[in-house]
């Protein structure tokens, strides 16, 4: 008899941080301060304008003060990096969120770099990437790795001596979650490769993880023959379909064959409702940490 993996619900345990993030906000009003959250968006994209609209309304149920500044498709670099200059400069403002992508014709390491470290509550700032990489945790990590590695703890993941594979290089997850991962500490301390578009023998290191974590942006890539029986599995891609059945002609599913893959594993999450909501809950916890860093009382 086949029995079905585990699931982790990525929406329950993002309720419980943000119950957590709650009580910080509380604490911080009560000494008179409000945890204020600006984002920035540049253009019309469609996916972007969802998910700003989606962190806008987690901000107002948590009781974080939040603002939005849209700018035109055409905006110079010049003109983002001034609105970035005066919300650094913003004392009601503790925490800063560009939404990606920028324009083509932006450089999005400048942008990230103009964020004030104190306010890159989205973990992309040079000198927060740096910490990551020394293993010094006084900086923020990048939202989706700080969710992926909140589920794995708060799911009882065993990641001490772990195989660990991470499907993805990108320095928007891959890169940071093999960081975040591989450091000699709590939680941590995993045995970690990092799989990408030019590896070679790609199923055969992912029937060795314990852990397989998949953020390649391709859809359905992982099957059912290339995870380790028991293994925990996390995806963390988003991509669109096409299905003629579905509302609109098309569907999103993950970077997983979730249907099959779900016989093998051990764990698993579903997509969505896994990593998804645990992204917006470590922006919102970055954002109080940050704002208690600011007025004293949190390191």
């Amino acid at each position: 008899m086949t029995t079905e993996a585990t699931l982790i619900d990525g929406r329950a345990i993002a309720e419980q941080i943000h119950a957590e993030t709650v009580q910080r906000i509380a604490a911080l009003k009560a000494r008179g301060v409000n945890p204020g959250l600006a984002f920035v968006r540049v253009g019309e994209d469609p996916a972007s304008k969802v998910y700003v609209g989606m962190k806008e309304k987690v901000s107002a149920r948590l009781g974080l003060h939040s603002l939005t500044r849209v700018l035109p498709e055409q905006t110079s670099q010049a003109d983002l990096l001034k609105l970035i200059e005066e919300l650094n400069r913003d004392p009601l403002i503790h925490g800063i969120l560009v939404q990606s992508p920028v324009p083509s014709h932006i450089d999005s390491t400048a942008v990230y770099s103009a964020v004030l470290p104190g306010k890159d509550v989205d973990g992309f700032h040079p000198v927060n990437v740096g910490k990551l990489m020394l293993g010094d945790r006084s900086g923020f990590v990048p939202c989706t790795p700080a969710g992926v590695h909140e589920l794995l703890i708060r799911s009882q993941v065993k990641i001490e001596g772990a195989e660990v594979v991470v499907l993805g290089r990108g320095n928007i997850v891959g890169k940071p979650m093999a960081a975040l991962l591989v450091q000699k500490a709590r939680h941590a301390d995993a045995t970690v490769t990092v799989c990408h578009s030019r590896s070679a023998h790609i199923n055969e290191h992912c029937q060795r993880a314990d852990i397989l974590i998949a953020a390649m942006g391709v859809a359905e890539f992982v099957r059912a023959d290339m995870v380790k029986p028991g293994a925990t599995v996390i995806d963390v891609g988003v991509n669109r379909l096409s299905d003629p059945s579905a509302k609109g002609g098309s569907k999103l599913v993950g970077d997983v064959d979730f249907a099959n893959v779900r016989r093998v594993a051990g764990k698993i999450t579903p997509n969505p409702g896994g990593v998804g909501p645990m992204t917006i809950a470590m922006l919102m916890a970055n954002t109080v940490r940050a704002t208690e860093l600011a007025v004293g009382g949190r390191r």
